[in-house]
């Protein structure tokens, strides 16, 4: 990933970020980050992230027990299905349940300006270990 091939800074502070960001073997947290990079500030990497949202490479995902984890993105518009055992997520798109959900939003004269759905369940490794 390089940002400066789309207009931004490369910083070597960012550069540490995206660099830990990639190496993150699945969905993380900012904590799990600064433990990563001792050397960044915290602003930095809250900033990052931020700025990697905005653009679509980086989902932010909410859990159930309210925690939130990261994971970068495919870029386009998508949902989630989120394991409640290990914590993976993965993304799906569905053009026609975002359709109903447009629809549902026009019916009540709501302005919608975005939307995030996530499922949460039992991923196939998860649900085949007889995880509860």
């Amino acid at each position: 990933m390089r940002l400066e091939t789309i207009g931004f800074r490369s910083t070597a502070p960012r550069r540490a970020v995206l660099q830990a960001i990639e190496r993150a073997p699945g969905p993380f947290t900012v904590e799990d980050l600064l433990g990563e990079l001792p050397g960044v500030g915290r602003a930095t990497v809250f900033r990052t992230i931020k700025l990697l949202q905005e653009l679509d490479l980086l989902c932010r995902v909410p859990l159930e027990d309210g925690s939130v984890r990261y994971q970068l993105s495919e870029g386009t518009h998508h949902h989630h299905l989120v394991c409640r055992a290990c914590g993976r997520f993965t993304e799906f798109a569905d053009l026609e349940l975002d359709t109903r959900i447009q629809e549902q939003a026009a019916q009540h004269g709501f302005h919608l300006q975005g939307h995030s759905l996530e499922l949460y369940g039992l991923c196939p490794e998860c649900g085949t270990a007889g995880v509860a």
